[in-house]
């Protein structure tokens, strides 16, 4: 597996391969294909798709390296999104092969897992450097009691959670905007720049997602005041603040619905779906969760669409939101035989970019978010499938029973090479910038927390060694830094311990702050290519490279048999010094191989 992953031919949509990230319609741009010596091929073309119709174009050879020829071809953008991939004649088979974003084949290829250029624009820099801090607020930090909501089941702070039952979305343990300001400072000790906080509108529930007002902040988190207060502090240090807007339902006591029910005849009527029999259409069949309509133009003007909407409002002073991540994305304006999540959330990208030019717009997508995202309206996604579930299925530890990304059933614990093998299925066929701008996440209020699904702090250094070097923005789930447990649902909340020190695991915390400072003092894990160099097992190996440096990351779950490299192909000249980890510095030996360590659990970055 080793020298085949090395040997393979390779191109990604990072500088060293794309160097036009986002180009325009009629533009050329050149694309280059990185061939390793040995490998025979004695011409390359490029397949490109020009209003449905393929053409070819020739490549020529650019540059040649002591490792690598370098194939250059030109590709021109005829429409919005151009698809591509590599056609090599020659080499040891003979015949043709294909390279496109899921690999090498040796047999025709759909189109589906094609690289793509795009002509939308990609997401701002602060936003694919950022990391990213998730807050549940009900459970993070209260600033000081409050009278509870008359829907609430109060609890203390050292209460335990209720995990099933009707009580469930009811405990209330009263975190607030202002106890969230008040810490600040560890959210930056963490590393993190950006906050992402889940709903802050009113709701009958400790979730907030099932909305009764988009107009106000809840009373019960400090009020519309408390989020100004909150955005100055954050913007203040030069951080981002991050909204979650369900654009897809409300809450069975938003105004709009109750108006719908009074009045069948009235303009919010037309903002929901009924049954013919009169009955109310919910989110995955929840009452409580009437699905919005977006076949209604009013609506789309209240909720996305133009300065007055909701959207726009909470981009503007005094709050000045630095973007939203959108609940639910992939089912919103899609029901039965309408679909208008295109038109709708294209509504929303023009409010967010008018309003709050240089604003993220994330999707909650927890399957293929390919489609979607070729649009381009989209800057990102949270990468459920092409990182947390391959990572939680290679990491999870067996005895924990869990059952993950909602399965009725629990996965085999798998090897490396499914690891590898489900991550390129889901990035192939995704223009890069908008999969490098989504947020990779071990993690997340709706997830089991990592160490759980782990049952190992050693594994959680490993799995947050590939959130913080993988393509992609981490997420950093508050309380993962500090060794919190739950399974899956509910048991994931638990409250912040602030006032128990004790409980901390400080050696987590520090492998957290320490591979922050390491992304954020390293270029090519922002903005680098991704290489894959061996998976086999418990160990994965691969490069980050682009323009100012070249990384090699090895991830293992468990000990393993060393893996020896060859270092003329990963192009180690010299020594390549540890970044992260401790292993001893790399050097090629007389066979000019060179060898990765065989420990495990470890998680190693070498300088090349």
């Amino acid at each position: 597996m080793t020298a085949d992953l090395l040997a393979e031919p390779h191109h990604d949509g990072a500088a060293l391969h794309v160097p036009v990230e986002a180009p325009e319609l009629g533009d050329t741009v050149p694309v280059f294909v990185r061939v390793p010596h040995g490998d025979g091929a004695e011409g390359v073309w490029a397949r490109t798709v020009q209003d449905a119709e393929p053409r070819f174009v020739a490549g020529r050879i650019d540059r040649t390296t002591a490792a690598e020829t370098w194939w250059r071809c030109d590709i021109p953008v005829h429409n919005p999104v151009a698809a591509y991939r590599f056609l090599l004649g020659g080499g040891a088979d003979p015949g043709y092969r294909w390279l496109n974003g899921s690999g090498t084949h040796h047999h025709d290829v759909t189109d589906t897992d094609d690289f793509r250029l795009t002509t939308a624009p990609p997401a701002a820099d602060w936003a694919r450097d950022a990391i990213i801090y998730q807050i549940f607020p009900d459970r993070f930090a209260r600033s000081a009691r409050r009278d509870p909501p008359p829907w609430a089941v109060p609890a203390e702070w050292d209460d335990p959670v209720i995990h099933e039952g009707p009580s469930t979305p009811l405990q209330w343990y009263g975190g607030d905007l202002d106890g969230i300001a008040d810490r600040l400072d560890h959210i930056g000790a963490v590393g993190a720049d950006t906050i992402y906080l889940t709903p802050f509108f009113p709701a009958p529930s400790n979730h907030r997602y099932n909305a009764s007002s988009f107009d106000e902040v809840d009373p019960h988190l400090g009020g519309d005041k408390a989020l100004a207060r909150l955005a100055q502090e954050v913007h203040g240090r030069g951080w981002r603040l991050i909204g979650d807007l369900t654009t897809n339902h409300c809450g069975s006591t938003h105004a709009w619905f109750t108006s719908a029910l009074v009045d069948p005849a009235g303009t919010e009527r037309g903002f929901f779906y009924f049954t013919p029999r009169g009955e109310v259409v919910g989110w995955l069949g929840h009452p409580s969760l009437p699905k919005l309509n977006y076949g209604s133009a009013e609506l789309r003007r209240r909720m996305v669409d133009g300065t007055r909407s909701v959207a726009a409002r909470w981009l503007r002073a005094p709050y000045e939101l630095d973007g939203w991540r959108v609940d639910v994305a992939n089912m919103t304006g899609r029901h039965g035989d309408d679909d208008q999540n295109a038109e709708v959330i294209g509504a929303l990208r023009r409010t967010v970019d008018e309003t709050r030019p240089g604003g993220l717009l994330i999707a909650e997508h927890c399957h293929d978010a390919s489609a979607d995202l070729r649009r381009g309206d989209w800057h990102g996604t949270m990468n459920y499938a092409a990182f947390a579930n391959p990572l939680w299925t290679w990491l999870r530890d067996p005895a924990a029973g869990l059952t993950l990304s909602g399965k009725p059933v629990a996965p085999t614990r798998g090897p490396a090479e499914a690891f590898l093998a489900t991550v390129r299925a889901f990035r192939a066929g995704t223009p890069w910038h908008p999969m490098a701008a989504s947020w990779s996440l071990i993690g997340s209020h709706d997830t089991a927390r990592i160490r759980t699904i782990t049952g190992d702090p050693a594994l959680v250094e490993v799995a947050a060694g590939l959130m913080f070097t993988m393509p992609g923005v981490p997420m950093v789930y508050a309380g993962d830094e500090i060794g919190l447990t739950g399974g899956n649902g509910e048991d994931a909340r638990r409250p912040f311990p602030w006032h128990r020190p004790d409980r901390w695991d400080r050696r987590t915390l520090d492998v957290y702050q320490r591979l922050a400072a390491l992304r954020r003092s390293t270029e090519p894990l922002r903005r680098g290519g991704l290489r894959w160099v061996h998976a086999r097992g418990d160990a994965l190996a691969f490069l980050r490279e682009s323009p100012a440096g070249r990384l090699l990351v090895l991830a293992a779950r468990a000990p393993h048999d060393p893996v020896r490299l060859r270092g003329r192909l990963l192009g180690i000249d010299g020594e390549a010094t540890n970044l992260y980890g401790g292993a001893p510095a790399l050097r090629p030996g007389a066979d000019n191989h060179v060898t990765l360590p065989g420990d495990g659990p470890t998680f190693q970055v070498w300088q090349l």
